[in-house]
């Protein structure tokens, strides 16, 4: 399972619903955007995603990930409050401890949100990553993030958008996938990231880290996202 494309509700995300299959191994889905193409493999949301919202038939091999599925997995790369609660930060950090690619491409994860234009493919709905949540403080920095730790494993984040985005990755088209190649990195950057976090010991292991929020520093989380930003621009 080397390429994994994740499909979160951006109204760019309708772009993908003629490309080929190739060259993706898997298709995970964020929430809706099961709905975009038939072909997903990966259906992933949270416990509070409404049951009418989800799909009634799955074909074969077809698969629904929950918390259940993706709190252990998240645990593993440091817990939400550092990786940021987000579901396409959580379905990017379960790809990639779960099917082990080497490539995770996004689209419709930019979450950008414009007051004047669609915000979602099917419409307009909750910004979810706009909500008061000391997790989500600099979502390019959990971007960041993500890209060092997911480089660590050898596997490259790439943006398949081409619009505005949060997202610090590399942008790419789908025929590039199949070239990039992600050297496991360790920098002084990435060691001091990490050494914070160890100190900070903002982990909850049962990923509702909004009951704990008020041990949790802002200004602490900031830094934090400094470093991380600092160690995404390496040479």
């Amino acid at each position: 399972m080397s390429i994994v494309l994740i499909l979160g509700s951006g109204p760019n995300v309708t772009a993908c619903r003629d490309w080929p299959r190739a060259p993706f191994d898997r298709i995970v889905a964020i929430n809706n955007a099961w709905a975009v193409r038939p072909d997903w493999d990966y259906l992933i949301h949270p416990s509070d995603f409404p049951t009418e919202r989800q799909p009634v038939n799955l074909s074969d091999g077809q698969q629904i990930v929950t918390a259940e599925d993706y709190v252990p997995v998240q645990n593993q790369f440091g817990g939400f409050v550092y990786a940021g609660g987000t579901m396409a930060f959580t379905a990017a950090y379960w790809a990639l401890g779960a099917l082990k690619p080497k490539v995770i491409a996004m689209l419709g994860c930019d979450m950008v949100y414009p007051k004047s234009a669609q915000t979602h493919f099917y419409g307009t709905g909750a910004p979810d990553p706009l909500r008061e949540d000391v997790t989500l403080r600099d979502l390019s920095a959990k971007s960041a993030r993500l890209m060092c730790m997911a480089a660590q494993q050898g596997c490259a984040m790439v943006n398949l958008s081409t619009d505005d985005s949060t997202l610090v990755f590399p942008r790419h088209v789908p025929a590039d996938l199949s070239h990039l190649r992600a050297a496991p990195f360790e920098t002084p950057e990435t060691r001091q990231a990490k050494a914070t976090e160890e100190r900070l010991g903002y982990f909850v292991p049962s990923g509702k880290y909004w009951k704990e929020e008020d041990r949790f520093d802002p200004a602490e989380i900031d830094a934090l996202d400094a470093l991380w930003l600092k160690a995404a621009r390496r040479p």
